[in-house]
This record gives C-alpha cells, sequence and structure tokens, in this order.
C-alpha cells in the first residue's frame, strides 16, 4: 500500500480516449447526484413532503442503497454485455423513476420509487467507474472524478435549495438525459488483452490475493456508512440542534469547495508518502471531527466538523480508489466499488433512522458515524500489516 505502480497509456486501449473519459466522467457525478446533494434533498423531503426524520433515513437509504443493487447487477454483465446498451438501461430506470417521484409523493411511494432511482443510476454508475477503471491510467482517472466532484457538489449545494421538490427530480432527469446522445463514446466491451499482459496480471494475482481487494471494498462499506449517515442528517441534526439554517445553508456551499483542496492534498502526499498510513491517519482524524457533534452540537463545532469533512471525504476516496487500483491491476474489481459504497449509505442512514426512531438522538447518530471510521480504518490497518510482511516491493499508484 505504499508503493507506486507505473501506469502508460497505449495506442490500442479505447478507454484512454479523451471522449471516453469525458462522458466516464460526466455520468459518475450524475449517478452520484443523489449522494452529493443528499443533505439538501432530505431537507427537501421533510419540508417539502413533510417526511419524518426516521422516514427521511429510510428514504435516503434506499436510494442510496439501489445505488449498490445496480452497480453490483451491473458488474455481474459487465464482462458480457454491450456497455452502451447497460448505461441506457440504467439511464431510463432513473429517468422513469424519478419522472414518477412528480407525481408520487406518499412516503411508501416515494420509498420505493427512490430504491428504483437509485438501481439505475448504480447501473449507470457501474458503467462509468468500470470504463474510468479501464484506463492505462486508472488511479489518475479517479483523481479526475474526485476533482469534479468537488465542483458539483457544491453546484448542488448552491442550486438544489432554490427548486421545488419536482424541480430537485427534473433536475436529475435532464442530468441524465443530456449525456444519452454521447452514450456512443463509451467503448462497448472490455479490450482484450495481449499474452503479455495477461502473464503480468497473473503474477500480480499471485503476490496480492483477490480476498486483499474484497478487504478493500469491506473497508469501503465502512467508511460509508460514515459518509452516508453524517451527509444523510447533517443539516437535519444542525436545524435540530438550533442552529440558523441560512447559516448552514452558505456553509454547505463554502465547505463544499474544500473537496478540490483535499483532494489536491490527497494528491501530492500520496506521490510522496504513498497510500497506506495516510489513509490511516486520515480515517483517524475523520472519526474525531463527526464524533465532536456527538458531543455537542454547536457554531463552532460544527463549522470544524463540516468544514474538514468535506476536505477529509474527498481526501478518503482518492486513497481507497487509488488502493483498489493499485491491488486490481485488471480492473475487474472497479464496477464494485460504486456497490460498497451503496451498501454502506443504505445500511448507516437507516441505522440512524432507528436509532433516532428509537429517540436516540442525533448524539448517537454521530457516535455511530465515528465508530465505522474506525472500524474501516482498523481493516486498513489489517491490510497494511499484512502487505508489509508478504510483499517487499509493490508498485505505488500515482
Amino acid at each position: 500500500m505504499g508503493l507506486v505502480v507505473k501506469e502508460s497509456p497505449s495506442r490500442d486501449n479505447p478507454f484512454d480516449s479523451w471522449r471516453s473519459l469525458i462522458i466516464a466522467l460526466y455520468m459518475t457525478l450524475v449517478g452520484y447526484g443523489v449522494l452529493v446533494g443528499v443533505p439538501v434533498i432530505s431537507t427537501a423531503w421533510v419540508e417539502l413532503l413533510g417526511f419524518t426524520e426516521e422516514q427521511v433515513g429510510r428514504v435516503a437509504g434506499a436510494d442510496l442503497g439501489g445505488l449498490a443493487l445496480g452497480s453490483v447487477l451491473a458488474s455481474l454483465v459487465m464482462a458480457r454485455w454491450n456497455r452502451r446498451s447497460l448505461a441506457i438501461l440504467g439511464l431510463v430506470i432513473a429517468v422513469a423513476a424519478n419522472w414518477l417521484c412528480t407525481y408520487y409523493v406518499d412516503y411508501q411511494q416515494v420509498l420505493w420509487l427512490r430504491f428504483m432511482a437509485g438501481t439505475g443510476s448504480g447501473i449507470y454508475t457501474a458503467v462509468a467507474v468500470a470504463t474510468l477503471g479501464g484506463n492505462s491510467r486508472p488511479a489518475r482517472a479517479y483523481n479526475l472524478m474526485l476533482f469534479a466532484f468537488a465542483f458539483s457538489q457544491a453546484a448542488e449545494m448552491q442550486v438544489l435549495p432554490m427548486l421545488s421538490m419536482n424541480g430537485i427530480y427534473w433536475a436529475f432527469i435532464l442530468a441524465f438525459l443530456v449525456s444519452l446522445p454521447f452514450i456512443r463514446w463509451l467503448p462497448t466491451h472490455p479490450t482484450p488483452v495481449s499474452e503479455e499482459v495477461a502473464e503480468e496480471r497473473a503474477a500480480h494475482r499471485k503476490r496480492v490475493p483477490s480476498g486483499l481487494i474484497w478487504l478493500c471494498l469491506a473497508a469501503i462499506f465502512f467508511t460509508y456508512i460514515n459518509i452516508g449517515t453524517y451527509w444523510t442528517y447533517i443539516e437535519l441534526a444542525a436545524l435540530d440542534g438550533g442552529i440558523d439554517g441560512e447559516w448552514v445553508g452558505r456553509l454547505l456551499v463554502i465547505v463544499s469547495l474544500g473537496s478540490v483542496v483535499g483532494c489536491l492534498i490527497a494528491t501530492v502526499i500520496s506521490n510522496r508518502f504513498g497510500l497506506g498510513k495516510p489513509l490511516m491517519m486520515t480515517l483517524a482524524l475523520m472519526a474525531t471531527i463527526v464524533g465532536i457533534l456527538g458531543i455537542d452540537m454547536n457554531y463552532a463545532y460544527l463549522l470544524v466538523s463540516l468544514g474538514m469533512f468535506n476536505l477529509l471525504w474527498i481526501f478518503i476516496d482518492v486513497y481507497q480508489m487509488a488502493t483498489v487500483a493499485v491491488i486490481d491491476r485488471t480492473g475487474a474489481f472497479a464496477s464494485l466499488m460504486p456497490g460498497a459504497q451503496g451498501l454502506g449509505q443504505i445500511v448507516g442512514p437507516n441505522i440512524a433512522a432507528s436509532m433516532l426512531g428509537a429517540g436516540m438522538g442525533y448524539n448517537a447518530v454521530f457516535f455511530l458515524c465515528a465508530a465505522a471510521a474506525l472500524i474501516g480504518l482498523l481493516i486498513y490497518l489489517a491490510m497494511y500489516i499484512w502487505l508489509r510482511h508478504r510483499v517487499t516491493e509493490l508498485v505505488r499508484s500515482a
């Protein structure tokens, strides 16, 4: 986890095309749109549809859990199906579900429609992430994706609060439809590899077993229990704690730009110090800054916690995605990353919803966030120790 993998573009690799890179980057931004905008969307569900805080956790969990299911389903057929057709299938499902949400507003109906929308988004996003993973420089492609996230997050925090509930749904519909003419830029199937590359990958698999990649995915799952829970409830928790809503809204926009800084710092540090130690230190800091809101909710704590969270969220993802790119040189597990993220985001908000339903309050929710981040840290620590003992030199992904 601390060494470097050299990446070089290939003229024979269609995944290195600037067109496939651009459309894959755009598709990830659209597919992860609910995840990025969930604080604002959660508040809209409460204020515009009258959902309770517990119901918000269920609905957000259904949406983001659908993302997990869709990505897993896509990964099962990714090697055999035409990827353009798969992306269009996901797009149609997501657009249809979002459109139906403009007509049906009952909690039970919205719950299942958001699960349907999330499933479509998961299929669509899995194709995009797998396309980035097929690039000859996957770590660089993931970094570009995370840089783009930082700006899209700030844009959503600014624009979505101005829209009605139906306006939010239509914004997602239009974002999906814009990509439709450009899906033809996606490569249709994985690129066949030469015998030399196949032998190199086989040798890499012997050095680094696939079980290690599953551990990575498990760690991503736990870190996203933290991320999904915190991000779903942070605005509602602040309002419940007596923080001015307008101040929280402005803060969400401002701190979103901290993600850009986080991505830049993470890239520089990983180039110099590798992935393992910085990732574990970041997770320890993340557990601390989400846990302080379990102690008290006030203006100072919220400013520090929310500002650092946006810095560290992207910081962590840079390391996690680069780690998967290092360990999985085939890119076969790339499409499962949205699944691990989405699964964490259905489990986390649902546990939090149960806590709130039981009257445990937001303090317990933020302690849950801290505990999940620490479990992710422990998994990476175990991986780091294993690699130090079993692998003498693992090339590091920039």
